[in-house]
């Protein structure tokens, strides 16, 4: 999660062997990629083929898009259901900016921790529940450390119980015609019945960076602090 960033021209989303990993370029230009005139002819919607991989990545599934438009340069495999792990915290984290944007909450409302929140394990900041974190420091910590513990805290306080927050995310994918998703949780822990694919994280992650453009202020920080400690 703390890969993902923002992306001025295009998003490039891949799954590996189940795992998705993001890659991003906030500066981008072709040459960056060393890209030749052979592979730029066939990064182009006029030879668009999902069936294929003329590039040969050594991925399962993958998506190239333009931003603002939404078109679609490259693709193969796009729409393979897969378990998305922590990528999940996308459509969790476009919920959370939708609740600031509507004034439900605020960067500076403090979010306390259940035993739920606390006992998610994976990775996390070891949240307590004994203290509380504003949002601003939730964001900080899902975005940069992809934090099971906050991201559930979060998803509880919005929702009321991390069930109907997913039921929340689910209503949200729709809305999105994210046809190939399914969410079972708020976090990514992997689970039965909980899967996405690229081409659906390819439409979220534009709706994210075109809705809500400030979440970049979290997913660009490389290395932060949270109670005096480094994150």
């Amino acid at each position: 999660m703390k890969k993902f960033l923002a992306i001025t021209l295009v998003t490039f989303l891949i799954f590996m062997n189940s795992t998705f990993i993001s890659y991003a370029y906030l500066d981008y230009t072709w040459s960056t990629l060393e890209v030749t005139q052979e592979v730029s002819s066939i990064i182009s919607s006029e030879n668009l083929d999902d069936a294929s991989n003329p590039l040969h990545l050594d991925c399962g599934s993958c998506i190239l898009i333009e931003q603002s438009t939404g078109q679609v340069l490259y693709s193969y495999n796009s729409h393979e259901k897969l378990r998305p792990a922590s990528v999940t915290k996308l459509m969790s984290i476009y919920l959370i900016m939708e609740a600031i944007s509507q004034g439900k909450i605020s960067y500076d409302t403090p979010i306390p921790c259940s035993a739920n929140a606390e006992s998610m394990g994976g990775s996390q900041i070891w949240l307590s529940t004994t203290e509380q974190l504003t949002v601003h420091e939730m964001l900080k910590a899902i975005c940069i450390v992809s934090a099971n513990d906050c991201v559930t805290a979060m998803a509880e306080y919005i929702g009321g119980t991390e069930e109907n927050f997913v039921n929340m995310m689910n209503e949200k994918a729709k809305e999105f015609g994210m046809n190939d998703t399914h969410y079972k949780n708020c976090h990514g822990i992997d689970e039965d019945d909980h899967y996405t694919s690229s081409y659906d994280i390819a439409i979220l992650s534009r709706k994210l960076l075109n809705d809500y453009p400030e979440i970049t202020n979290y997913t660009t920080i490389y290395m932060d602090s949270l109670r005096d400690r480094k994150i």
